[in-house]
């Protein structure tokens, strides 16, 4: 049989169905599993009790493997953070975004490279894993010439902080994931695959994943939208490959937005093109 990682799910793609209707969190949980998935990550808990989505996914056959938690709820309680997603037993927290105030090349940015090694640290003295989930904006080049995602991880020392590369936000850098991947090597322990189509030079891409960018006074005469895994633009068999080879343990299938299909159905597509590659 095919060598392969296990798969799993980001729950953002489904927020939709599960902010609205938590009490819809079982069905769907076993719907996916029917899909094909292995695991699931976090994006919120829906006001669900930790005890019972940790049972209900034992149940199912669903490994709680990481959660996206904001930034600002790990700087004002990382204990609380820690406990609340030991008790669904997750082995993964991640940063999933940097507000503006803390990326590369702004005032902020040594002040979150400190708070994020407090974090980590917090995060390790629990059992978990601290990672960062990146976009594009980490591809900005500091002074010293290297990309700040590469600072991040040169400045945080491996075991308080791990590396969750987004492929397809590495794609739109202008880098290639493979080559990351590569670089990164087990300290990429999750590989997000978001599949996507850009053409042009669209503007405002941020808005796409409902956050709140500073207006851009170019002309926007691209198209840029998220697609599901296997129905963009990413070549798949080299990161699939890649993510194997360096010893990773989960690929999460992810997709910020749905367009004119639902979210289960965006699901289905991706689960289904990657077994079409023995995945």
């Amino acid at each position: 049989m095919m060598a392969k990682l296990p798969v799993g799910i980001q729950l953002y793609n489904l927020r939709d169905i599960l902010e609205e209707h938590p009490d819809q969190f079982e069905p769907v949980m076993r719907e996916l599993k029917a899909m094909g998935y292995d695991g699931v990550e976090f994006a919120g808990l829906y006001g669900l009790d930790p005890e019972y989505i940790r049972k209900t996914l034992n149940e199912i056959g669903l490994v709680p493997v990481s959660a996206h938690v904001p930034l600002v709820d790990m700087m004002a309680d990382p204990q609380g953070v820690a406990d609340t997603y030991k008790k669904i037993g997750v082995k993964y927290i991640a940063v999933p975004y940097l507000p503006e105030e803390y990326r590369p090349n702004t005032d902020g940015y040594d002040e979150v490279i400190r708070i994020m090694k407090e974090i980590g640290q917090v995060m390790k003295d629990n059992g978990l894993n601290l990672e960062y989930h990146n976009h594009d904006f980490e591809f900005v080049k500091l002074p010293n010439g290297e990309f700040g995602f590469d600072d991040i991880y040169t400045r945080i020392p491996e075991d308080l902080l791990k590396v969750e590369p987004d492929t397809c936000w590495i794609k739109v850098a202008g880098q290639d994931p493979v080559k990351y991947l590569k670089k990164y090597g087990r300290r990429c322990a999750i590989v997000h695959l978001k599949d996507f189509i850009k053409e042009g030079n669209p503007k405002n891409m941020y808005k796409l994943i409902g956050l709140d960018e500073e207006e851009s006074t170019e002309e926007d005469d691209g198209i840029f939208e998220f697609r599901p895994v296997g129905f963009g633009q990413q070549i798949w068999e080299p990161i699939l490959n890649a993510s194997l080879e360096i010893g990773s343990e989960w690929v999460i299938v992810e997709q910020d937005e749905h367009y004119d299909i639902s979210a289960l159905e965006a699901s289905r597509r991706s689960r289904e093109y990657l077994k079409i590659l023995g995945w």
